[in-house]
């Protein structure tokens, strides 16, 4: 079966990023990881991702700055965020910037799973 959609996994916490690595290729998505927000920067145009969950908090370049930055960009993609810090002003300034929902740490990976068939149907 060929791959469904293109997925990033932009979070600072290894294990974090390895089971939704795992998680989404288990579902034919392609998947690549990025440990901060330049890293995944350095990745979008190579990667072309159709779908990015992001941590809100990471070191060098947060959630929120790399979301600016994708944005300033032009570059058309959906953003699931993540955060385990209910930042309500953040929160907010992410769904301005058109985040498609985000998920509280620690989140039930059911129902990431499920919001992400939603976006990216699994043939």
């Amino acid at each position: 079966m060929k791959e469904v959609g293109k997925i990033l996994v932009v979070d600072d916490q290894f294990g974090v990023r390895r089971l939704l690595f795992e998680t989404f290729q288990e579902d034919k998505h392609e998947v690549a990881m990025a440990e901060n927000g330049e890293e995944a920067l350095q990745l979008l145009s190579d990667f072309k991702p159709d779908l990015i969950l992001m941590d809100m908090k990471m070191p060098r370049m947060n959630g929120m700055e790399t979301l600016k930055q994708i944005r300033a960009l032009e570059y058309q993609v959906g953003v699931i965020m993540m955060t385990a810090y209910g930042d309500s002003q953040n929160l907010e300034q992410a769904k301005d910037l058109g985040i498609l929902f985000y998920l509280a740490k620690p989140f039930d990976l059911f129902e990431l799973r499920a919001r992400v068939r939603e976006i990216l149907p699994v043939s």
